[in-house]
């Protein structure tokens, strides 16, 4: 009597097993719970940058890449609409300091489509004056962000970071990519990436 019940058992939890497995379009319910839509939202600048010289692709749009990577997520770069940024370091931080201190929401070149969409909002920028650049404020005040993941990063050279999020070196992004790819891969494996 006991060994049917054991096979009855036994077919049951089977049965259930790969009804669950079917249902989820064949993933196990571990790749189910970490199969989050992601979005990597980033403002950058290029130009004359702080100890690393004249730059092509912005520190931020670096690490916002290797992210993207990781994670299977969407890239989106926060662009403003009428950019007056100076390329010049030391006229781009007198134009922030300008704009922070006026409180100013630059208006954005391009919204994000279904933002809805998305489990997981990444979100980067360079630590202007100890804060987040000003688009970036304009870019989280467009959204309602309420029932996401949202984990912010950021780039520096000395200035520090985030309170609760990820930062590095600007010119750790730019001179040791492997370095950069390394930290961010620790970070996102504390997220449950």
């Amino acid at each position: 009597m006991n060994i049917k019940i054991i096979i009855i058992a036994t077919l049951i939890l089977i049965t259930v097993g790969f009804v669950m497995f079917k249902n989820n379009g064949g993933k196990t319910m571990a790749d189910v719970g970490t199969n989050k839509k992601v979005l990597v939202a980033y403002f950058s600048r290029t130009g004359e940058q702080y100890s690393v010289g004249n730059i092509e692709e912005g520190n931020t749009a670096i690490i916002a890449k290797i992210i993207a990577n990781k994670t299977n997520g969407d890239l989106f770069e926060i662009k403003v609409k009428n950019d007056n940024y100076p390329k010049g370091y030391m006229e781009l931080t007198e134009y922030a300091k300008a704009e922070k201190q006026a409180n100013k929401r630059p208006e954005l070149a391009q919204k994000v489509e279904n933002i809805e969409q998305y489990d997981t909002i990444f979100i980067g920028y360079p630590n202007w004056w100890g804060d987040m650049p000003m688009p970036v404020y304009t870019f989280l005040e467009s959204y309602d962000l309420a029932n996401k993941d949202v984990h912010h990063f950021c780039t520096h050279e000395g200035s520090g970071g985030v309170k609760d999020g990820f930062a590095i070196y600007g010119h750790t992004a730019q001179k040791n990519r492997t370095e950069a790819d390394k930290k961010v891969a620790e970070w996102l494996k504390s997220l449950g990436y």
